[in-house]
């Protein structure tokens, strides 16, 4: 993930500039603890609450983490925070973290979330039938690469992001192979590269995010989604296999820990009530990762524009 401008200030300094002082006392002052993943407007959110924070004294510690263990960092006392646990890819995590009564879901954070096989406007030429999935099953070789020919090639994040990719393939009969990009920042400068030179390329993309705002393309339409299409291999075509559907779409979710309430109860209403337009969080991440901007002043001009809100 390409992330510009995180200084250490926002970590460890009270308060951004011309912002007042703290304004109520703190509960506790022992360090809320926001969670950092590995994607740009992740970090945006998590630094947008970091600083709604700040503004009223408390102080604030930011740490990298895994986002499919996050939970269970917090369920353990490692973790206060995190700002976005998506339905789409988190639900099953979600459940489970709830029936331990360890941790709180604070509702939704404002966006919905969309993740699915996207691919450029102009591969519509080459595989005819798009977005369809099953055009992909005449395909593969449009979007072959010399490592994968003659099947294609689907560029992801499956180890980090856990998409069930290499299984969908299997269920769907696709002639694919799901490579794992390593990196987001990896992943999306392939696919400007492509691109610009109308190259070959069909890749994981989601939203909120500026991609699909940036370039002109498609998400590929997979049978809807079903939990049974997860847990019943009767479900869907494949009388045989599991995931044999696209991606779930849904809610992107707040969560902390079970005793914010009462350990900092005035953090505990700001982050319950934070909520981030999904557009305006597009522009913000395409701030960042497109015009350059640096995260934290981006995070800052945001900030003072809804400080009232809370």
């Amino acid at each position: 993930m390409r992330v510009q401008g995180l200084i250490k200030s926002l970590a460890v300094c009270g308060l951004l500039g011309g912002m007042p002082a703290a304004v109520q006392a703190q509960e506790s002052k022992d360090p809320i603890i926001i969670a950092l993943h590995d994607w740009t407007g992740q970090h945006l959110t998590s630094h947008i609450a970091g600083e709604l924070l700040k503004a009223k004294g408390y102080k604030v510690d930011y740490v990298t983490i895994d986002y499919l263990t996050g939970l269970t960092a917090m369920e353990n006392g490692d973790v206060t925070f995190m700002s976005e646990l998506w339905q789409t890819t988190a639900q099953d995590a979600m459940d489970a973290s709830d029936k331990t009564g360890k941790t709180e879901r604070l509702g939704p954070l404002g966006p919905k979330a969309k993740e699915e096989w996207w691919y450029p406007a102009y591969m519509k030429e080459k595989c005819p039938g798009l977005p369809d999935w099953k055009a992909l099953l005449k395909c593969g070789e449009a979007f072959s690469a010399p490592e994968t020919a003659p099947k294609g090639r689907y560029l992801g994040m499956e180890a980090t992001w856990g998409g069930h990719d290499p299984e969908r393939i299997e269920a769907l009969g696709l002639p694919f192979v799901a490579v794992d990009a390593g990196t987001e920042a990896a992943m999306f400068a392939e696919l400007k590269s492509a691109y610009e030179r109308k190259a070959p390329i069909i890749l994981w993309v989601y939203s909120p995010h500026w991609v699909p705002s940036v370039f002109e393309g498609e998400w590929v339409e997979f049978p809807a989604y079903e939990p049974a299409c997860y847990t019943d291999p009767k479900w869907g075509t494949n009388p045989d296999k599991a995931y044999d559907c696209g991606k779930p779409f849904g809610e992107i979710f707040k969560y902390t820990s079970a005793d914010t309430k009462k350990k900092w109860p005035g953090a505990y209403e700001v982050l319950k009530k934070l909520n981030v337009d999904g557009k305006e969080l597009n522009l913000m991440v395409k701030e960042v990762d497109v015009d350059g901007k640096p995260l934290d002043e981006v995070v800052a001009a945001y900030v003072t524009k809804h400080k009232g809100e809370y």
